[in-house]
Formats: structure tokens, sequence, C-alpha cells
């Protein structure tokens, strides 16, 4: 009896770290320090970056985020292919080398596309529900949920607190504008 009840146990135990995924105060433990110098180099708040990042790729656990790096649901890039479940996946969603060259890329969307450029030039990062908004109405998602799952996200983790967390990148100087890759 005792050896069936052991080797059950060890049995759900090594099922259930196979199956582990990431959660939501792991992912945000994993990627806070990238979203705050993020923030430093670009205005836009941790809160947004993270926020976003956590609803678009389910916490790094959906089939793009595993697969194409792809944190921010961003299409383009020519499709990429992945296999799941031995199957091939043809996909419209852009492939990134590495899940930070996915964020770079989401902060240079944001920043330079000509429908959401603005944003970043009319509100501070401490705007964080402008911020949604501005990005839903620029037509980044198109459920009309979109904002409002976003910013339940933010308020139930408290995001926006990293909005105002100092660190050593706000201590430095300001890179100027030809040192910012953001900004170039």
């Amino acid at each position: 009896m005792k050896k069936t009840l052991l080797i059950t146990t060890l049995l759900i135990s090594s099922i259930t770290a196979f199956a582990q995924k990431n959660t939501s105060q792991s992912y945000i433990e994993q990627f806070k320090d990238n979203a705050i110098e993020i923030m430093h180099q670009t205005g836009i708040p941790a809160s947004i970056i993270l926020g976003i990042a956590m609803h678009e790729s389910g916490n790094g656990n959906s089939a793009i985020a595993q697969n194409l790096n792809n944190q921010f649901g961003v299409k383009g890039g020519g499709g990429a292919v992945f296999y799941k479940h031995q199957k091939k996946v043809h996909s419209a969603y852009k492939k990134y080398d590495s899940i930070l060259e996915s964020f770079d890329d989401f902060a240079r969307i944001i920043t330079h596309r000509q429908q959401l450029g603005h944003i970043s030039d009319q509100l501070t990062q401490y705007d964080y529900e402008k911020w949604v908004k501005g990005i839903q109405r620029s037509g980044y998602a198109s459920s009309k949920k979109w904002g409002a799952q976003v910013l339940a996200i933010i308020r139930k983790y408290q995001l926006d607190d990293l909005d105002q967390t100092p660190n050593q990148a706000q201590a430095q100087t300001v890179t100027s504008t030809a040192d910012n890759p953001y900004l170039k």
C-alpha cells in the first residue's frame, strides 16, 4: 500500500512539474526589470508593457509566445511556421529570436507607428489608463473588451506600482536621442 501511494505521488508530481506553466507572478518577476528599463528609455509605462504582454501571451504560455517568442500578438514578418502536437502550423504572427526582442519591438511599434506614435508624445508614464484607451482606439486590438481586460490585469497585480519604481537607470542621465534606439 505504501509503495503504491509513493509511486502515485511521484507520478503526479512529475506530471505536474512537466505541465507547469508560467503564473502571473512568475511572469511579472521575470520581466518587470525589462519593462521598467523600456519605460525609462521610451516613456511607455511598465504597467502597459507588462499588462499587454501578460494579456496577449497568457503569461508567456500561449502557442505564439512559446514557439515564436511573440509576447504581444504582433502580426507580420512574412509569417512563421512552428509545430504544435506534431502538426505544422503556419502563423501570421511575427517570430522573434528572443522574448526580449519581442519587448523591444513592441516599444518600437508604440513609439514609431503613425497611429500609435502620438500617444507617447501626449501622455506620461503615470497615465496608464489613458495609454490603454489610446492604444485600443488606435486599432492595436480588435476586441472591444481588450482595454478593460488589460486594465483589469494592471489593477489586479498593481502593475502601476512599477511606473513609480525608481531604479538605477532612472538615476543615470537620460541618454540622448542619438544613443537611444527607441527614439531613432
